[in-house]
């Protein structure tokens, strides 16, 4: 794929998608990163609606740490390995604390040291409550950036250096939500809507016209 083409495609989405955010329910950094944490295999919907019930009772590292393992169950036992995601949430709100003044802290280093924090999480992070440029792959902007053929690549990460690469640098920091929000609404997995796609005529996707009725 072209440069010109690339950026036809990302001036598209930009228009189509005026307000690339998050679906996740956040209101600091904090949260932000518990439900990113949280949101792993698991959908953004059903995340919101198990911190809707447990940020009005803890919202800070001291908050959750206070809760322990099983007080936290409590609220995420709806989430998909809820056991392992309150473990790794308690282990990481005890660091919070006793390394970084309880503040999330904003190096890629520093926050893949957290349990439960891994670089898709902190890219998350990273780009959205900090605003700094990274690319998050997950499974939408994997299938979106190797359907189109706009960051083919055989594993997260070479998509990932593959966007930050060749994604137009005034498309970078939104680039994340883009995608995502494409991919979800869009480019779906098993029957991607072609036919009412704003990239129709950009897309490499080899089978797009078998879509596009």
């Amino acid at each position: 794929m072209n440069k010109l083409k690339r950026q036809q495609i990302f001036d598209r989405l930009a228009v189509a998608i005026p307000e690339p955010v998050t679906e996740l329910h956040y209101s600091s950094p904090f949260e932000l990163l518990i439900a990113v944490i949280l949101s792993a295999q698991a959908t953004d919907k059903g995340v919101n609606i198990a911190t809707a019930k447990l940020f009005p009772i803890a919202n800070t590292p001291e908050a959750i740490y206070a809760l322990g393992v099983d007080g936290l169950k409590h609220y995420i036992k709806t989430i998909g390995l809820f056991n392992t995601k309150a473990e790794n949430i308690i282990k990481a709100c005890k660091m919070l604390v006793e390394l970084h003044a309880s503040e999330v802290p904003q190096t890629r280093e520093a926050l893949e040291a957290l349990p439960g924090v891994g670089r898709k999480t902190a890219n998350v992070v990273l780009n959205t409550a900090f605003g700094q440029i990274a690319v998050a792959v997950d499974t939408h902007i994997f299938r979106v950036s190797n359907r189109t053929k706009i960051a083919p690549g055989k594993d997260v990460l070479e998509v990932e250096k593959k966007l930050l690469k060749f994604t137009p640098k005034e498309h970078l920091m939104d680039a994340h939500h883009l995608l995502i929000l494409h991919g979800r609404y869009t480019c779906m997995a098993r029957k991607p809507r072609c036919g009412s796609c704003v990239i129709f005529d950009l897309c490499e996707f080899k089978d797009k016209e078998k879509y596009a009725e």
